[in-house]
């Protein structure tokens, strides 16, 4: 992780680019570092799948707000190692029709072969799913296994996903030859310039079905329901996307599944609130406890704690319980509990009471004594923030 280099510095972007920026400085890279245009330049193809890399986190705007927020370690496995180790080339050349359009260059002449055989091998993708999972404050400090039902489309058993009704329904497509592409020369300012896209015929699989199953007319898919058990890392709060790859839609015709999508929900705590990692918690005492000192009991994350309360303890101090916060994604740090000290003044007094307060009020230890150079709450709050 410490080698990986920052995402905008290796398109060669500023952190406030715009979308189009970022697709016209990657295809630029992409041209220039493409494997066929180098061939057997080691170097040249690392910085290749690099700006692969970078580009698939910051043209998709969830990812790019995760690494914005929290860098390399936001965005876990999915690109851990080296650059360019969390995607293959068929990930790479996949990007390529969203970034040249479907008259990509590197179909005819940077080896159009590699997205054909991903064609050849289904039908249509199915599309992602998004669902919403709700997590209390414990389960987002500890990590949390869920087990939901998702309604979606899920591969037929009857023809095991292939729409045909038997092995025999099934021939090659008579529009592209089985290939699941067909190819088109156009004429552009520097000459002709052939193209390939997918066969619209068969949608891409190559395949031409006269006999379609009956239980799911010939899709290969149907609606349906999937249990699936999700595990959650610890830090996943609210705002952050978790994505289980094949786990959304089933494809039809055998074609692969679309990826589930999981929008973390935090449920509010009834006692702590977030300020980032750390949680707060106001705690308050009247004058007797809080000019004598005492012992309270305070809530935390995953249970109580007891704090010692100084003789003489102001309205406004801060005291704080180090690591009983929420641990950053992945674990590599914990934020701490903040105790926000409040001194309760009674709105009703009865005679005695009264009496008493008016009393103590006389005593000269009852009249306020600011200490020299008393600083702000805000400038000890951030003080205990930055410890």
């Amino acid at each position: 992780m410490a080698n990986k280099r920052d995402y905008y510095e290796t398109l060669g972007v500023a952190k406030g680019a715009s979308a189009d920026d970022i697709k016209k400085q990657y295809r630029k890279m992409a041209m220039q570092f493409h494997p066929d245009r180098n061939p057997g330049d080691k170097a040249a193809e690392d910085k290749f799948k690099e700006a692969a890399e970078a580009y698939d986190v910051l043209s998709n705007a969830d990812k790019k707000a995760k690494y914005d927020r929290f860098g390399h370690q936001g965005m876990g496995g999915a690109s851990g190692g080296g650059q360019g180790a969390g995607m293959n080339m068929d990930d790479i050349f996949s990007q390529f029709g969203d970034v040249f359009g479907d008259n990509s260059p590197f179909e005819s002449f940077f080896g159009g072969g590699r997205r054909q055989q991903t064609r050849r091998a289904g039908g249509q993708a199915g599309s992602n799913l998004l669902i919403k999972v709700k997590l209390t404050l414990l389960e987002i400090s500890e990590g949390a296994k869920k087990v939901i039902k998702v309604k979606k489309q899920i591969a037929c058993n009857t023809c095991h996903a292939t729409g045909a009704k038997d092995g025999t329904s099934v021939s090659s497509c008579g529009t592209c030859n089985g290939t699941g592409t067909v190819r088109q020369i156009t004429q552009t300012f520097i000459g002709q310039m052939q193209t390939t896209r997918p066969c619209g015929t068969c949608n891409g699989s190559g395949r031409s079905i006269t006999h379609k199953c009956t239980s799911c007319a010939g899709q290969g898919r149907h609606a349906g329901e999937e249990t699936i058990t999700i595990d959650i890392p610890a830090g996943a709060t609210e705002g952050i996307q978790l994505s289980m790859n094949g786990k959304g839609n089933a494809g039809c015709n055998n074609g692969p599944a679309g990826d589930l999508i999981i929008n973390i929900e935090e449920v509010p705590h009834e006692s702590l609130k977030r300020e980032g990692n750390h949680v707060v918690y106001d705690l308050y005492l009247n004058i007797a406890d809080a000019a004598l000192g005492t012992q309270a009991e305070v809530p935390t994350i995953g249970g109580k704690a007891r704090v010692k309360i100084e003789a003489g303890t102001q309205g406004g101090k801060i005291l704080k319980l180090k690591s009983k916060g929420v641990p950053s994604l992945n674990g590599y740090q914990r934020g701490d509990q903040l105790i926000h000290i409040n001194i309760w003044t009674p709105k009703k007094l009865t005679k005695e009471e009264e009496q008493l307060l008016n009393k103590l009020k006389e005593s000269p230890n009852f009249t306020p004594q600011p200490e020299k150079n008393e600083r702000s709450f805000f400038d000890k709050f951030k003080d205990v923030f930055n410890s």
